[in-house]
């Protein structure tokens, strides 16, 4: 599967707008290569949105969910650096959700990125994975323009830690959907189509929020160890 692991971390944020540019500094340099040094961090992705909001989304895929709840996560979370401490007070409306991949089909990941956080309906949680994973997602994945699609769930709690403290508690994230390509209107038109409001709905979804993004930067655990 294109994922680097079998879980990942999907976070949703806003900047305020005088951070917008140092916050990109110390992500780029401090906050990325530090998380992806965590045993078991394989990749980490920055997306800006270029339609919806947030402005931000990070995904970290992982090894396992265990990974997000070891021990050397964890002594990161609660011991942040000074620049750390600082760009946490500029973040707002943090969604974070430590997930299971529970379909993933395609190869790569596209440039550009269409994502759709929803919560599935009571007593629908099988009939709506089994619409996507087996009569959606495989044939999207070669559509042209696309590359991959993933359907994420959510997997475990987050604990409250320092660096939440400083930024206030976040929100969860209970399933999303996350299409990755190389053409921005393909993404749209999966907006407009299989993944539209509507369309998620009739299937047992609510909920239903959507944004497209393009990637910023990637790093993955290969980099940092060289």
């Amino acid at each position: 599967m294109p994922l680097l692991g079998h879980a990942a971390m999907l976070l949703t944020f806003d900047i305020v707008e005088e951070a917008i540019a140092e916050h990109d500094d110390w992500h780029t340099h401090e906050h990325l290569p530090e998380r992806l040094s965590i045993p078991g961090f394989l990749r980490g992705t920055r997306w800006v949105a270029v339609a919806g909001t947030p402005r931000y989304l990070v995904l970290y895929e992982v090894e396992s969910l265990e990974t997000l709840a070891s021990t050397a996560y964890l002594e990161r979370l609660n011991n942040p650096s000074p620049w750390t401490r600082k760009m946490m007070s500029n973040y707002r409306a943090m969604t974070r959700g430590l997930c299971s991949v529970a379909r993933s089909h395609g190869l790569g990941m596209g440039s550009f990125s269409l994502l759709v956080r929803f919560k599935p309906a009571s007593d629908s949680d099988a009939s709506l994975e089994h619409w996507l994973g087996i009569e959606v997602m495989p044939q999207l994945a070669m559509r042209p323009g696309l590359g991959s699609v993933h359907l994420l769930r959510s997997g475990l709690a987050p604990q409250m830690t320092s660096e939440q403290r400083i930024r206030g508690a976040d929100s969860g994230v209970d399933w999303a959907l996350l299409a990755t390509g190389y053409e921005r209107c393909a993404l749209s038109d999966l907006e407009q189509r299989e993944f539209s409001k509507a369309e998620l709905q009739t299937r047992g979804a609510t909920a239903v929020v959507t944004a497209t993004y393009q990637a910023g930067y990637t790093l993955s655990e290969r980099e940092v160890d060289a």
